[in-house]
């Protein structure tokens, strides 16, 4: 199998499980919302949530990244390592979720007292059985990535959105409200980590086994996995911690208007997240083979491909963020609109980094890409101290916004240093893209007018989409041949 199909088949596999997962993510959310919960009371949910990322960033502790690192580079030089790195690196998180779950639930009330939120105590205990399930369901994930098989990815992924969707309409039926639906969520995650442990165990098991791992293997997993822990904590701070600054500055209910606005970010960004999942293994492959000049430029296709995408779905949510929030979830939640609309530049460079962040490690850069997002995670927690207080919850967008825009490109120009990227064509692209947008822009504001409901709106998207799609192919950005071709 070529390297292109290979990365179309991986695109096509986990933008599927992704869909799967945003619509049973969406089907959760209008429940939660229009039937079972107040909207206090789906803020209180989220914030709890938020609390435990920051359980399972210390949980982790940048292990699962590091160890398929070393599974992608050793599958090429030594496949006889394999079974000692998993094994090695899922030692280190046993210690570490255990200790983490220790002080999780030594601290819980005083947790709970420091947002005077005492309905919080009860969730932050059931969130230690979270805290278990999420570190092994995304150490799954990423030792798939790792061993480049991202239909087991697709799969784990899959089982866990179908199981959490389930598990949450039923003990929200059966009558327990808030405490149900996060036990949903830990049962979800449960069945998808025995159907993953299991895929993990049959792959390993092809693997020769050896009775001398290399000397110091599993010290320079450790030691690798620092740096990617410093990163993945700057990422909690673009992520999680605004959430948690919102329900301690403001409530429940504005948590809730910030989650939704991030939850549909999530939805349009799935493409990229899809492209960039299957990408980065191919850098740290063509490293190790030192055929830099062709990583080089499948970075530069994908970023192309992000930005046409992306550039108009900027221009989309801004214009259409208003109506789409109150059409479809009611007039209740018009406080999301204008977040959403600060969020429309958070998702351009969220799509951006899909296809760089987890490249960069793969590329040995983990580093240096650990300082720029500590720095701009900082900047992003100092702003957000100014900015909620001052603004309210688009505040916590703008400051997200702002501040991810900038570890973005710091990103893009490690990328340009490590694969000497061909700026002069992008530029060429980029500006194609950018006409796209412009008359897609166009067809949309002439309609927006006759937007008078769900119907109405679904419409004007639909020609925004086909306006778009004829421009990228008559453009030339699009090859309707080369995608058949892939198919």
């Amino acid at each position: 199998m070529s390297l292109s199909q290979r990365i179309v088949r991986g695109v096509t596999a986990t933008f599927g499980a992704e869909l799967l997962r945003l619509g049973a993510q969406g089907a959760i959310t209008l429940l939660l919302t229009r039937v079972f919960l107040s909207p206090d009371e789906y803020g209180l949910i989220f914030l709890a949530i938020a609390i435990f990322s920051i359980a399972t960033l210390f949980g982790t502790l940048g292990i699962p990244k590091s160890m398929a690192r070393f599974v992608t580079e050793y599958r090429e030089t030594d496949d006889t390592q394999i079974r000692h790195i998993v094994r090695s690196s899922i030692a280190f998180n046993v210690v570490t979720v255990g200790l983490v779950c220790v002080l999780f639930f030594l601290f819980r009330g005083a947790i709970a007292a420091a947002y005077g939120e005492p309905r919080l105590e009860p969730l932050l205990a059931l969130g230690i059985a979270f805290i278990v399930v999420k570190v092994a369901h995304g150490y799954l994930l990423i030792a798939f990535q790792g061993f480049g098989e991202v239909t087991l990815t697709a799969a784990t992924s899959t089982v866990s959105s179908v199981g959490r969707l389930g598990f949450i309409v039923l003990f929200l039926i059966a009558g327990f409200s808030a405490y149900g639906a996060l036990a949903g969520f830990v049962a979800g995650y449960l069945v998808s980590v025995v159907v993953g442990g299991y895929f993990l165990y049959r792959l390993l098991s092809s693997y020769p086994a050896t009775d001398s791992p290399e000397p110091g293997l599993s010290t320079r997993i450790g030691r690798y996995s620092l740096p990617l822990t410093a990163s993945q904590g700057a990422n909690v701070l673009y992520k999680r911690v605004d959430t948690l600054m919102v329900g301690f500055f403001l409530t429940p209910v504005a948590v809730g208007f910030y989650e939704l606005a991030k939850q549909i970010s999530t939805f349009v960004i799935a493409p990229a997240d899809s492209l960039g999942f299957t990408v980065a293994p191919t850098f740290g492959e063509h490293k190790s083979s030192e055929r830099l000049e062709r990583a080089a430029r499948v970075y530069e296709q994908s970023l192309e491909y992000v930005l046409l995408v992306y550039l108009p779905a900027v221009a989309g949510i801004v214009l259409l963020a208003e109506p789409g929030v109150r059409f479809v979830f009611g007039d209740a939640y018009a406080g999301t609109a204008p977040v959403l609309q600060v969020f429309s530049v958070f998702v351009l460079f969220q799509a951006i980094d899909k296809i760089t962040n987890d490249s960069l490690d793969y590329l040995g850069r983990a580093t240096e890409r650990a300082v720029g997002k500590g720095l701009t995670g900082a900047l992003n927690f100092g702003l957000n101290l100014v900015l909620i207080p001052a603004i309210g919850v688009v505040g916590a967008a703008m400051s997200t916004a702002l501040c991810y825009a900038l570890m973005v490109c710091y990103n893009v120009y490690l990328i340009d240093r490590e694969l000497e990227l061909h700026w002069r064509r992008l530029a060429t692209s980029i500006a194609t893209a950018g006409g796209v947008t412009v008359a897609m822009t166009a067809a949309v504001v002439a309609l927006q007018p006759f937007v008078t409901g769900l119907v109405t709106l679904l419409a004007v998207i639909a020609v925004g989409v086909a306006v778009w799609a004829v421009l990228s192919v008559a453009s030339g950005l699009v090859d309707i041949y080369e995608i058949r071709t892939h198919m």
